[in-house]
């Protein structure tokens, strides 16, 4: 592998900080702008990165907290990833999949659906998380329209859900700051609430609240019917909603209402999935589910390669196989499913994987979750909570209340701040900082880690108590 300083002689740019962020502001639209600096902004420039470390343009060094965007779970620069999808691309760049197809997908597909829960043995790819939940979608639209149920098109989502960014997958998103401005399909999507423990009604147990959210399901089904509502939605854990560990036996419940009322049951890994929980499928061996269809992306290949996909019942293939409409089109293709490149780093990552890395999460993550709860200790953090190689430390203006600092909407940008400056990558929302390094973290690195975060936050307390808009 060439060093990182090589890449001047190909992307000067990437390596010039004063250059690529000039340009950035001058013709790059970076993701969620708002509408007062859109298209002339320029975000913080990350040069190059290795193991679970990134190097910014400034050329600190810091350790990738969200493991760049949830996805890059076997850490930056490793050798073996880079080679899969060069070599691949010496032997075959790309097919077409409307008429052709290629062997590392149809390998890629075999061994998905070997670790997938039982039934599910079907694997369509495609680009990324968004076009992998739209696809699940499209394909539950089109199998009722085979079995005559036009009607039946709805789609359960819940409170502070993230389910992508295509027209159809963010009208299901549920988080209120996406919804302003933004238009959706608002008449395919009921929402049902949140399930954060951590908000629960004042005095009740948990066993309390998770009744209370299977109690709400069965009233939406009875008072919408069961024959207009499509499927359900559901993240294991909520990722972008700040980390939402649902209550004991929640989702096993849903699952067994949605098999009663004909409701597709669409478990959306695209974050838990590919070692992030320590499995390559969180579902079955986490949580004891067997969905209708699992999604999938962005750990799949590590990051190295946009991927991703939708894993299928067999079951509900076999059904559209024996349909009296054997004619019956599924009208859903991207130019670029099923390819071979990112096929190609994906079984490598699998390799790696199960050769050592998925051992290796499950290994580390109660030392992860238990150094991240010492957190609890400080004033300003009113939960710290996660599982597996996923964390949120969330932040309230006081303990009784668990009021989400309603003064200062922006602290979890101050710590980020103040743990960069120290050595850390932070993820922020509003009052939350959301942790998923690269699952390769040690426990050395995990000390580091909450070392820079306990001074980032104590930093954050004294800038709130300088501005006066927190006594804690």
């Amino acid at each position: 592998m060439a060093a990182a300083n090589d890449l001047s002689r190909i992307l000067p740019a990437a390596v010039d900080g004063f250059d690529a962020q000039r340009s950035a502001q001058r013709h790059l639209i970076q993701p969620w702008p708002v509408a007062s600096s859109i298209g002339a902004t320029a975000l913080g420039l990350i040069g190059s990165g290795e193991g679970i470390y990134i190097t910014d343009g400034d050329g600190r060094r810091l350790i990738d907290g969200p493991a760049g965007m949830w996805c890059v779970n076997l850490g930056h620069r490793r050798e073996e990833l880079a080679r899969a999808l060069y070599e691949q691309a010496l032997q075959l760049s790309y097919n077409t999949p409307w008429y052709t197809m290629n062997a590392p997908s149809a390998l890629l597909a075999e061994r998905i659906a070997a670790h997938a829960p039982v039934d599910l043995g079907h694997v369509f790819f495609t680009t990324g998380g968004s076009s992998a939940v739209e696809t699940a979608l499209r394909f539950m639209q089109f199998m009722n329209n085979v079995r005559g149920r036009r009607e039946k098109k709805l789609i359960l989502s819940r409170g502070a859900a993230y389910h992508g960014s295509t027209y159809l997958t963010a009208s299901l998103n549920g988080r209120p700051r996406e919804r302003d401005w933004m238009d959706g399909v608002e008449q395919l999507v009921v929402k049902l609430s949140c399930p954060d423990p951590f908000r629960r009604p004042p005095g009740m147990t948990v066993e309390g609240f998770a009744d209370l959210l299977i109690d709400e399901f069965r009233e939406v089904v009875a008072r919408i019917g069961a024959d207009r509502i499509g499927a359900f939605v559901a993240e294991p854990v909520q990722a972008s909603g700040g980390v939402i560990v649902p209550p004991p036996g929640y989702l096993k419940r849903i699952r067994q209402l949605c098999r009663d009322n004909d409701i597709l049951y669409i478990s959306d890994e695209v974050v838990t999935a590919f070692g992030r929980l320590g499995h390559v499928f969180a579902s079955g061996d986490v949580f004891d589910l067997e969905p209708d269809m699992i999604t999938f992306a962005k750990g799949v290949t590590s990051g190295y390669f946009p991927l991703g996909g939708v894993v299928i019942s067999e079951r509900l293939l076999e059904e559209l196989r024996r349909t009296n409409r054997p004619d019956a089109l599924f009208g859903h293709g991207l130019t670029y499913s099923s390819h071979p490149i990112g096929c190609a780093v994906a079984l490598r990552n699998l390799d790696l994987l199960e050769a050592g890395a998925l051992e290796h999460a499950r290994a580390v993550a109660p030392y992860f979750q238990d150094r991240l709860k010492e957190l609890e200790d400080l004033p300003l953090v009113g939960e710290v909570r996660g599982v597996g190689l996923m964390a949120c430390i969330e932040c309230v203006a006081d303990r009784q209340s668990n009021n989400p600092l309603a003064l200062d909407k922006d602290v979890g940008r101050r710590i980020d701040q103040h743990c960069q400056a120290l050595g850390l990558l932070v993820r922020p929302l509003v009052n939350m900082c959301v942790m998923s390094p690269p699952i390769v973290i040690t426990t050395g690195q995990i000390d580091d880690m909450v070392a820079i975060l306990r001074e980032g936050i104590s930093r954050t307390m004294d800038d709130l108590r300088r501005d006066g808009v927190w006594q804690g």
